[in-house]
């Protein structure tokens, strides 16, 4: 409550009352109301809700993010960065740069011992000086330059083996409600399977054939099916007109290919009968190009088999399609109540589109040029013990969960109708024991899926609703397929250059940002094959290339030097900090008074302190490596 002046001459013994003033009523009005507006001299001043709105403001704009080193997790040996005011980071960029040693930025090299603390934060020296008895040392400023510590990190692995860094990453585990909700999913599943559990369950939706590259049929999706000459795709299926209780035939399938002159050609193709587990197809297949690579230590071809072949590719692939077209496999019965002597027998069930089972299935329709629409790929039902995107292979598969052991002919290759088996005994398995049967890390959810539940902080506090987080993957290769499969947004790369221009294109519209830059290890990764023996690998009856040779420290420098550049651009694209300064100057350009502006458009002296210190928050942040 607010008391006006009372004049010495107003009546003072009028009762007191309170007069609430519109909430429409701008500030000025509210504060100048005096006892000529209200009787008694009181005015009641509705400002909560404004001044509750101002202080979530301020406090949003006065609260920097600071990153923090965790002197307890340090001394357990967890981890050594706290951030505070995690909530009001605006955007997240992450780059990712394999293979720059210690070396290259003057520091010592990370600790490897168990006996010192690999946490203990490493200073980085400033950029070195140029020595002119050594101009090409190689270096990377940016990061001297930018940073002032790093936080050694530590790959996951075993004794011997290091994993996917990536993997790592992209993986964190689920919160209480994420695992509340998939119990909650599960035990409404057990209680809808009251009928016979089939392979049909687990066949894989258009989504995963696309996310998985399968050959997609044109009936499926509306998907880019311009494929070379010789592509064939199963028929629809017919429409039912009603619940068929028919079921669907079921086959196991396993291909074996070896490379010729136009490229991995199909050699092998054996196909098993779920039910009868009998092999209804089992052939050698004759290459229509000479072959280069019988890849035997995988396929088991060898040339001694392959010369007696007779069936052609063509052969091969139009059995198989007569397999799986449900016109073409069906065999129409007699129906014994009928009075008619025709012949003609009516169908006692409508034709169902078999069901294909593989491993990696994907493989062996692409070796048969063959879209097909009904499949169960074990790669994909069963889990990887480190999580998705990882697929298990079918040789552990099978021991781990058959409990015992396929592909063991050591050079002699694989043989396809064992792994065929193998792949039905899994499905089997699965069928038998239900959907959590074979899953690993059960408790673990991927990065993206995590924050495609999140909303931005801000957009509450700024009473804007939920407003939902984009993500962005930028990558080599087709990172669509592995990590970045749940991004808003997700760009392969050729090169870092086409990296570095996709970053630039899309920072200003996603909150988070993963970029790799891996053009540098070009230079690296020559010095490491220079080690290989250059035979391994060459096919008999080729010349070995040369030996590549070690890279000049010429090349070295410039190709770190261009690493350093892609970075700092990187860097110096991100939104800055003083947008609103900018604003206020140019409005100020403008002949526009201070008057004139906005709150929330004005730039004091206190939002420079602000900014100042953001800047300095910012010049001393910190870079992880591994």
């Amino acid at each position: 409550m607010k008391r006006s002046t009372i004049s010495p001459s107003s009546p003072t013994t009028q009762k007191s009352k309170k007069v609430k003033l519109s909430p429409d009523a701008s500030e000025n009005e509210q504060v100048t109301a005096t006892s000529e507006d209200v009787p008694d001299g009181w005015t009641k001043v509705e400002k909560r809700k404004k001044k509750k709105t101002k202080k979530a403001e301020l406090k949003l704009d006065t609260s920097q993010p600071k990153f923090m080193y965790s002197n307890g997790d340090i001394l357990k040996r967890q981890r050594a960065i706290g951030v505070e005011n995690a909530q009001v980071v605006p955007k997240v960029v992450v780059v990712l740069v394999p293979g720059i040693t210690p070396d290259f930025l003057g520091i010592p090299p990370l600790p490897t011992s168990a006996l010192r603390n690999p946490n203990l934060p490493v200073s980085i020296p400033l950029p070195p000086r140029p020595d002119p008895s050594n101009p090409n040392a190689p270096s990377v400023p940016f990061i001297a330059s930018t940073f002032s510590h790093a936080c050694p990190t530590r790959a996951p692995g075993d004794l011997t083996k290091m994993h996917s860094v990536l993997s790592s990453f992209f993986s964190l585990p689920i919160s209480g409600a994420e695992k509340k909700r998939r119990l909650e999913a599960q035990l409404k599943t057990k209680a809808s399977e009251s009928h016979t559990p089939n392979p049909s369950e687990y066949i894989l939706n258009v989504e995963q054939m696309i996310e998985n590259e399968y050959p997609i049929p044109s009936y499926m999706a509306d998907v880019d099916n311009e494929r070379p000459p010789g592509w064939v795709e199963t028929p629809q299926e017919p429409q039912q007109d009603g619940l068929s209780q028919a079921r669907r035939k079921v086959y196991g399938i396993d291909c074996e290919m070896c490379t010729t002159e136009d490229g991995q050609e199909l050699t092998r193709v054996c196909m098993i009968d779920y039910d009868t587990q009998l092999v209804v197809y089992d052939r050698l297949v004759k290459p229509a190009k000479p072959v280069i690579d019988y890849l035997t230590r995988w396929s088991g071809i060898t040339a001694e088999a392959l010369a007696t072949a007779t069936t052609t590719f063509s052969e091969a692939q139009a059995y198989v399609l007569k397999l799986l077209n449900p016109v073409s496999s069906f065999t129409p019965k007699p129906n014994p109540f009928s009075t008619q002597k025709s012949t003609s027998a009516s169908p006692s069930s409508p034709p169902l589109t078999p069901i294909l089972l593989g491993h990696s299935l994907e493989s062996d329709l692409k070796a048969l040029r063959i879209a097909h629409s009904f499949c169960v790929d074990t790669a994909l039902i069963y889990s990887h013990p480190r999580g998705r995107p990882l697929k298990p292979g079918l040789a552990w598969l099978t021991k781990k969960w058959c409990g015992r052991e396929i592909q063991i002919r050591g050079e002699g290759g694989h043989d396809p109708e064992e792994d065929a088996r193998a792949t039905m005994e899994l499905v089997r398995k699965k069928v038998e024991n239900g959907r959590e049967f074979g899953e690993f890390k059960a408790d673990m959810e991927g990065l993206f899926e995590r924050i495609g539940r999140a909303v931005k902080r801000s957009s509450w506090a700024a009473g804007t609703g939920g407003e939902k987080i984009r993500t962005a993957v930028i990558d080599h290769g087709n990172p669509g397929m592995m990590h970045g499969s749940k991004a808003s947004t997700c760009l392969g790369c050729k090169d870092d250059e086409e990296v570095v221009k996709n970053y630039v294109d899309v920072v200003d519209s996603h909150d988070f940002v993963f970029v790799r830059l891996m053009g540098w290890q070009g230079s690296e990764a020559v010095r490491v094959t220079a080690r290989a023996n250059p035979s391994d690998g060459v096919p008999s009856g080729t010349t070995a290339p040369p030996p590549p040779t070690e890279p000049t420290p010429e090349s070295l420098s410039s190709t770190l030097l261009e690493t350093s550049a892609r970075l700092q651009t990187i860097h110096s694209s991100l939104p800055p900090l003083n947008k609103r300064k900018a604003a206020f100057e140019a409005s100020i350009r403008k002949g526009l008074s201070v008057g004139q502006l906005g709150e929330g458009e004005r730039w004091t002296a206190a939002d420079m302190r602000d900014l100042e210190e953001a800047v300095e928050l910012a010049k001393r942040g910190l870079l992880f490596l591994g």
